[in-house]
């Protein structure tokens, strides 16, 4: 099991942030919205929502909302493991394509996307009363820090 990360508070204001998040797993994926959403409020970046059929579509969704100004998206998702090799080609496809679209475009892509053995392992990461996680919430302040560290260098360097 995973431990406790970091605790980051960020000042969003300025910043402009997608969530893009998958349709499978209604109750874990509200979940992870919520926590998403809880940062950004919190931080004060300006932020939407927009919901993809499943994980496989995430990387897609979130290349565009990057090429079209967002300066970073939370890319939110569950793909649970069954019987067949579906689990690894999806969960590959998605960490893959979304680690290519955060370095195709220079910005952060947060990755809230939940590779888990069942539900209850989802429900226990979902930020919902009783979890013991919160990898929407984890996710959105990744994204938010990194997009701050990312404007500094480029401030820096450039």
């Amino acid at each position: 099991m995973a431990g406790t990360g970091p605790s980051i508070t960020v000042d969003g204001r300025g910043l402009r942030v997608v969530i893009v998040a998958g349709q499978w797993h209604d109750v874990i994926t509200d979940g992870l919205i919520a926590g998403a959403t809880r940062v950004l409020q919190a931080s004060h970046a300006a932020f939407s929502l927009v919901r993809v059929p499943g994980s496989f579509e995430l990387p897609v969704a979130c290349k565009v909302a990057l090429e079209n100004g967002a300066d970073a998206v939370i890319a939110l998702g569950v793909i649970i493991r069954g019987g067949t090799p579906h689990f690894e080609f999806v969960s590959n496809a998605a960490t893959d394509g979304l680690t290519r679209v955060a370095l195709d475009t220079g910005k952060p892509v947060g990755f809230g996307v939940l590779t888990i053995d069942d539900e209850q392992q989802g429900l226990d990461r979902a930020g919902l009363p009783g979890s013991k996680e919160d990898k929407g919430e984890e996710a959105a302040s990744a994204a938010l820090a990194t997009a701050l560290v990312l404007r500094q260098l480029r401030g820096q360097i450039g």
